[in-house]
Parts: C-alpha cells; sequence; structure tokens
C-alpha cells in the first residue's frame, strides 16, 4: 500500500498546476482518495487478525484433542494396573493373617504344654478330670499358683491372642475327652485350640483345621 503513495502525490500536484481554480475539488479527491488508502490499510490488518486467530484456534483444537487421547490413555492405563494390584493385595492381606493365625495357634498350644509339663512334675494343683492340663484359656492368662507358695503366680501367657480371621478372642476348644475332629468343647479341659473361621486358606485347607 505505500507504494501507491509517490504516484498519487504526483498527480495531486498535476491536478493543482493544471487547474489552479478547482484546487478545493484537488484537496477533496486527495482526501476521499487518503481515506481509501486508509480503508483498504485497515481492512487488510483486520484480515491478518483474522487469520492468525482462525490458526490459533485450530491449533488450540489440535492441541486439546492431544491431551484428551492421552489422559484417555493415562485412565486406561491406571485401570488396568488396579485390577492387577487389587488381587495382589488382597492375597498379600490373606497371607499376612495367615501368619498371624498360626503364630497365635502355636503360642497358645506351647502356653497348653507348658501348663501340663508344671502339673506331670507336681508344681501346680491338678483338678480332677483335667488329665494335668488347663481348665480354660482364661486360666492360663490369670496364671496358678505354684505348690509351696501362697502369693506366688505362674502365667502361662500375657494376653489372649485375638484370631485374625474372625476377629475375636473366642477360639474353639477341645478336651482330652472330645474326638480330635469335634467342633464342641466337653468342657473337662483345654487340650487343643483351633480357630472358629470358616475360611480356606491359600493352601487350600480349613482354618478351623490347623
Amino acid at each position: 500500500m505505500r507504494a501507491q503513495e509517490p504516484t498519487a502525490d504526483r498527480q495531486h500536484q498535476r491536478c493543482v498546476s493544471s487547474h489552479p481554480e478547482r484546487s478545493s475539488r484537488c484537496h477533496s479527491e486527495r482526501s476521499e482518495e487518503s481515506r481509501q488508502l486508509i480503508l483498504g490499510s485497515t481492512i487488510y490488518e483486520q484480515l491478518q487478525r483474522s487469520f492468525a486467530s482462525l490458526r490459533m484456534t485450530r491449533l488450540m483444537r489440535r492441541t486439546t484433542g492431544f491431551t484428551f487421547v492421552e489422559l484417555m490413555a493415562s485412565i486406561t492405563i491406571l485401570i488396568l494396573l488396579t485390577t492387577v494390584a487389587l488381587p495382589l493385595a488382597r492375597v498379600q492381606i490373606q497371607r499376612s493373617k495367615e501368619v498371624e493365625l498360626k503364630r497365635d495357634l502355636r503360642e497358645m498350644r506351647e502356653a497348653i504344654d507348658h501348663y501340663k509339663d508344671f502339673a506331670d512334675r507336681q508344681m501346680i494343683p491338678v483338678k480332677a478330670d483335667t488329665f494335668g492340663y488347663p481348665p480354660d484359656l482364661k486360666t492360663l492368662v490369670e496364671g496358678v499358683e505354684l505348690k509351696g507358695s501362697i502369693t506366688a503366680k505362674y502365667k502361662f501367657l500375657r494376653k489372649l491372642p485375638v484370631d485374625p480371621m474372625t476377629e475375636s478372642d473366642d477360639w474353639g476348644m477341645r478336651s482330652m475327652q472330645d474326638d480330635t475332629d469335634s467342633r464342641s468343647w466337653g468342657g473337662q479341659n483345654v487340650f487343643d485350640v483351633y480357630s472358629k473361621s470358616d475360611g480356606i486358606g491359600l493352601d487350600g485347607t480349613k482354618y478351623s483345621d490347623w
């Protein structure tokens, strides 16, 4: 648009020099041409801005679409990882509970055997029909008075453990007189203990048979 300005100036000069009496008209034509040039320049700048805005909009759309695809891919991967991780976490929790159950059963059975050893050595009083086994699990925690001592008590358990499978300290018990697979306690003594859970272990056996 700037290349046309010298030509317009020469035309204006020729108009004034050739027709002095039409000087005002020449000035009007000059003003009209200037307005047209300014208008053309303005339209050109607006078109440039419009094209730039259009390119930016397209670029933003492409960027947004790419980000959405990335988001969907991330969500899909997260779902897959969660699907794999949750079963593994459940197995790990179950295995930890099984380890705790075995430890609790071993601790109580060792306490029962320890009580039986004290009874066989006549270090503690033995009740009838107990065969030297504790009358209940509570006795192992509260302790038993040693023979020849008035105040001294020997405790075989610090506390009664909680079954991790049932979350209760209510353990199944068998007496010396009960069958080895009995699920009801005769009440004469505590020969063995077992979990009252109906669950199945990772090895395929019942917790109540451990």
